[in-house]
C-alpha cells in the first residue's frame, strides 16, 4: 500500500512512525513534512491547505489511503474532495470538522444535546461583548474566537481591563483574523484538565489512552499560550469511574448529536475534557489528533494502526480490538526562543544523529529542515522528546535526561511538565 499523510509536525511524525509498523505499507507520503519527517517518509512540498494541488498529487501517486491530520484542510473540505477522487481517507467531512472549526456550533451543538459544559454566551458585535462582561463582572472568565486560531484563541482574562482588552483584540483587532468575527464568553472552570483522543466511525467510539498537554509557554502554567510544550500520558487523574461517566454523558452522547445534525463524525474526535468538581466538562472538541498529544499518545498503541483507520473509514470499527502498553509516556517540546510570539528560524542543531534521532527515546520533528547533511531548526515548537517507562517518574526523567544532549541556539523548554502529578 501507498499512503499519504497531509501536515508538517510533531503529531504527522508520530502518526508516520507507528504506520511504518504495518509491513504491507510499501511507502509513505508526506505533504509538506519537515526535516525529520524526511528520514521517514518522502516528503513533497505541497501546501496542507492546498486542495487542488494535494489532490493532483494523491492521484499522480496513485495513494491508496490518505491521513489527513491538521484542522485547516479538514474544516476546507480535503476529505470531501480526495473521497470524490476515489481515494479512502482517515478524517472527518468538513460538515463534522465544524465541531472544532467553530467554536459556537460545537456550544449550541452542547446545549441542545445536554453535553456538559461550561456556561457562555455568543457575540458577533465587540460593544455588546463588553457590556455583558461589565454587567456580569465575573472573573476569571474565558474568551474563545469562534473559529480556527492554531490552538492559541483563548484568552483567560483575570480583571475587566483584561477582559474588554481581550474583546478588542479578538474583535477589533482581530488579532485571529476572521476567526475572531464571533466569540464564545464562557465561564472559567476549575479542575485537571484532561484530552481524550478517540478512534470514531460514527457508531462505535474507542477512546485512546488518555493524556494531559501543558499549554503555557513557561513554568509554572505562567506566559502565554502556545499549541502545547509537553504532554503526559496517561493522566492519574482519569480514573476507570470518571472514563465511564464521560463515556455515558460525553462521548457516546457527542457522536449521536452529531448524527441527529445530519453531520456523522469518523476519524479522531479530540475531547479536551476539565475534571471540576462537579464532574467531567467538555472544554472544547477537535475534530482530528491532538499536538502534542499524538505523540504520547500512540507510543503505548499497541494494534496496527492503518488497521484501525481503514475500520473507521469502513465503518467496522467494532471488529477492531484495540490494545495498549501498560505504560507511561511523556513528551518534553523543545521550542525556539520568543515563541509563541517572534523567533528566529535557521539554527543549527545539535546531538541528533542522521535520522534526527536520539536512543533511547523517540524525536518527533515538529519543525526542523535539513541541508547539508545537517538539521536546522524551522518553526516555533522545533523538536518533541518522547519517551515511554513503565512509570511517568521515569518516562519523565528518561525525557529530560536526553534533552541534555540536543542544543540549539536560543533553544526553550518547560522543566516541569508532568509535575502536577509527579514529584521530579
Amino acid at each position: 500500500m501507498k499512503v499519504l499523510v497531509i501536515g508538517s509536525g510533531g503529531r504527522e511524525h508520530a502518526i508516520i512512525r507507528k504506520l511504518k509498523e504495518n509491513p504491507t505499507i510499501e511507502e509513505i507520503i508526506c505533504a509538506p513534512g519537515n526535516g525529520g519527517i524526511a528520514a521517514d517518509a518522502k516528503c513533497v512540498n505541497v501546501s496542507a491547505i492546498d486542495l487542488v494541488n494535494m489532490v493532483d498529487l494523491a492521484k499522480n501517486e496513485k495513494v491508496d489511503f490518505c491521513v489527513v491530520t491538521p484542522d485547516d484542510p479538514l474544516a476546507m473540505g480535503m476529505v470531501d474532495i480526495l473521497e470524490m477522487e476515489g481515494i479512502p481517507c482517515f478524517g472527518p467531512n468538513a460538515n463534522a470538522a465544524i465541531i472544532e472549526s467553530s467554536k459556537v456550533f460545537a456550544k449550541n451543538l452542547m446545549q441542545k444535546y445536554q453535553i456538559p459544559t461550561a456556561a457562555y454566551a455568543v457575540f458577533s458585535d465587540a460593544q455588546e461583548a463588553i457590556h455583558y462582561i461589565r454587567t456580569e463582572n465575573r472573573y476569571p472568565t474565558v474568551l474563545k474566537a469562534d473559529g480556527l486560531a492554531l490552538g492559541k484563541g483563548v484568552l483567560i482574562a483575570q480583571t475587566e481591563e483584561e477582559a474588554v482588552q481581550a474583546v478588542n483584540e479578538l474583535m477589533v483587532d482581530q488579532a485571529f483574523g476572521q476567526a475572531g468575527k464571533q466569540i464564545v464568553i464562557e465561564e472559567f472552570m476549575t479542575g485537571p484538565e484532561v484530552s481524550v483522543l478517540a478512534f470514531t466511525d460514527g457508531h462505535v467510539v474507542v477512546p485512546m489512552v488518555s493524556s494531559m498537554d501543558h499549554k503555557r509557554a513557561l513554568d509554572n502554567d505562567e506566559g502565554l499560550n502556545t499549541g502545547g510544550m509537553g504532554t503526559i500520558a496517561p493522566s492519574p487523574f482519569y480514573t476507570k469511574e470518571i472514563a465511564e461517566t464521560c463515556m455515558n454523558t460525553i462521548f457516546l452522547p457527542t457522536v449521536e448529536a452529531m448524527n441527529q445534525e445530519g453531520r456523522p463524525f469518523k476519524g479522531c474526535l479530540y475531547f479536551g475534557l476539565m475534571l471540576t468538581p462537579k464532574g467531567p466538562r467538555v472544554v472544547e472538541y477537535n475534530c482530528r489528533f491532538g499536538d502534542p498529544e499524538t505523540q504520547v499518545v500512540l507510543p503505548l498503541l499497541k494494534t496496527d494502526l492503518l488497521t484501525i483507520m481503514r475500520a473507521v473509514h469502513d465503518e467496522k470499527l467494532s471488529e477492531v480490538t484495540i490494545e495498549w502498553e501498560d505504560k507511561a509516556c511523556a513528551c518534553v517540546i523543545l521550542a525556539s526562543g520568543g515563541y509563541p510570539q517572534e523567533y528566529h528560524k535557521g539554527y543549527e542543531i545539535s546531538g541528533l544523529d542522521d535520522y534526527g534521532q536520539i536512543e533511547g527515546v523517540t524525536i518527533y520533528h515538529a519543525g526542523t529542515a535539513w541541508r547539508d547533511g545537517k538539521y536546522y531548526t524551522n518553526g516555533g515548537r522545533v523538536l518533541g522528546v518522547s519517551a515511554v517507562s513503565d512509570t511517568l517518574e521515569q518516562a519523565l526523567q528518561l525525557s529530560y535526561d536526553k534533552i541534555q544532549e540536543i542544543h540549539f541556539t536560543d533553544m526553550h523548554y518547560r522543566t516541569d511538565i508532568g509535575r502536577k502529578v509527579v514529584k521530579q
